[in-house]
C-alpha cells in the first residue's frame, strides 16, 4: 500500500487557450478551432501531470468555462439573473436563473472524462458539480406550470445521470464538488440549507450501490477564485458533522489553508465514518508560494496522528482555476505546486512505512 494523492480538478488555462476562447467569442475562429485547441490543452495537461508521476490526472477542466456550470451550457431556458456569489476580496460570480421547464443536462461530464481517456496512460478521475449547486437557478418566486418540486425531481435524475455515466465510462473515481456546503451555513446561519443540500444530494448518492458510492467522493473548500474565498469566515466545525452523512465513499477537504488543522483533524476523526477515505489537502492554491515537499510530508504526518493511514490520501485545497477566466495562479506555479504533493506524499508514505 501506499498513500494516494489526487489532483482536485482543474488548472490554469494556457494563454494560447484563453485567446483560443477569445477569438472564438469575437467570431474570428470556428468551433472546430476552439475545439481543436481545448484538446491540446487535455492532452498538454495530462502529459505533464503524468510526467510528475501522478497515478491519477484528470484533464484540468481545460474544456470548462467553469467547474460549477457545464450542465448549463447550450440550454436555451436561461436567464442571466441568478443568485449572486460574493467573495471576501469583493469580486462575485453569479449564476444563470432558470425561466422554463423541463429542466435537463446541456452537457455530462463523461465528455470530458471520454476526451481526457484518449491521452491518459494511468486512471483518470471525473469531477461533477454537486445538485445542490444547480439548485440555485430555480427562482425564489417559482415558475409557471413547473413547481419546484418537479424541477428537484428532474434535478436528482440528471445529477443521477452524470454520475452513472461517469461511472460506466470508467472513470477511477467521480469528485462530486460541493463548495457551496460552507457558504450555506453563511447564507442560512441556522443550518436549514445546508441541512437541504445534504437531504438533496444524498437523494442522488442513495440511487446507487455501495460498490459505486465506494468510487464516489465529495470535495468540499471554502470557494477559490481568483485568490479569494467564498466562506473561509465560515467555522468548518458547524460543516463537518454534516458533511460526512453524505453517503460517499471518499471526502476531499481543504486543509492547507486552515490556520488550526489539528482542530479541522480532530473533527474529521470524530465524524467520518470509518468506511470513509479522507484526502486531506496539503496544498494551498491560493497562495503564491510553492511549498516544499517536506512541508507537504510534515502536513501528511500530522493527519496520520488522526486518520489511520489506511483511509488516508493528499490532494490540493481546490482547483487552481475553477473559473476559466480565473488568472491569479500560473500554470508553472500549479504544475510546481502539484509536483511538491506528490513529492511530499511519498515522502510520508516512507516515514509512515506504507
Amino acid at each position: 500500500m501506499t498513500l494516494p494523492t489526487e489532483l482536485i480538478g482543474s488548472l490554469p488555462r494556457s494563454a494560447q487557450l484563453l485567446a483560443a476562447v477569445e477569438q472564438h467569442a469575437a467570431g474570428r475562429i470556428d468551433d472546430a478551432s476552439l475545439a481543436q485547441q481545448r484538446q491540446d490543452a487535455v492532452r498538454d495537461t495530462i502529459a505533464r501531470l503524468e510526467a510528475l508521476g501522478s497515478p491519477v490526472v484528470t484533464d484540468g477542466e481545460q474544456a470548462k468555462s467553469s467547474f460549477a456550470t457545464y450542465p448549463l451550457e447550450g440550454l436555451t431556458n436561461l436567464a442571466p439573473e441568478g443568485a449572486v456569489i460574493p467573495f471576501a476580496d469583493g469580486h462575485t460570480r453569479q449564476l444563470p436563473l432558470l425561466t422554463a421547464g423541463p429542466f435537463r443536462y446541456g452537457t455530462y461530464a463523461d465528455s470530458y472524462l471520454l476526451a481526457a481517456q484518449q491521452f491518459a496512460t494511468v486512471p483518470v478521475k471525473q469531477a461533477v458539480i454537486a445538485p445542490s449547486a444547480i439548485s440555485l437557478i430555480y427562482p425564489a418566486d417559482g415558475i409557471a406550470g413547473y413547481p419546484r418540486e418537479q424541477f428537484v425531481a428532474d434535478l436528482v435524475d440528471q445529477a443521477e445521470q452524470d454520475i452513472r455515466r461517469c461511472l460506466r465510462a470508467g472513470a477511477q473515481r467521480v469528485q462530486i464538488d460541493f463548495t457551496e456546503g460552507r457558504l450555506a451555513l453563511k447564507l442560512d446561519p441556522s443550518g436549514g440549507l445546508l441541512d437541504s443540500f445534504v437531504a438533496l444530494n444524498n437523494s442522488v448518492l442513495e440511487r446507487f450501490s455501495d460498490e459505486d458510492r465506494a468510487r464516489i467522493g465529495v470535495h468540499t473548500c471554502p470557494g477559490g477564485d481568483q485568490d479569494s474565498t467564498h466562506s473561509a469566515d465560515v467555522d468548518y466545525a458547524l460543516l463537518l458533522p454534516r458533511l460526512f452523512t453524505l453517503r460517499a465513499g471518499a471526502f476531499y477537504l481543504e486543509l492547507a489553508a486552515e490556520e488550526e488543522p489539528r482542530r479541522v483533524l480532530d473533527l474529521v476523526a470524530k465524524h467520518a465514518g470509518e468506511d470513509q477515505k479522507i484526502f486531506v489537502g496539503v496544498i494551498d492554491p491560493i497562495d503564491p508560494v510553492v511549498e516544499t515537499a517536506e512541508q507537504v510530508r510534515d502536513r501528511v504526518l500530522t493527519a496520520a496522528e488522526y486518520i489511520d493511514p489506511a483511509r488516508l490520501g493528499t490532494c490540493d485545497d481546490c482547483g487552481f482555476a475553477p473559473f476559466a477566466d480565473d488568472l491569479s495562479t500560473s500554470r508553472e506555479t500549479a504544475f510546481a505546486k502539484i509536483a511538491a504533493r506528490i513529492e511530499g506524499t511519498a515522502l510520508a508514505a516512507a516515514a509512515l512505512g506504507v
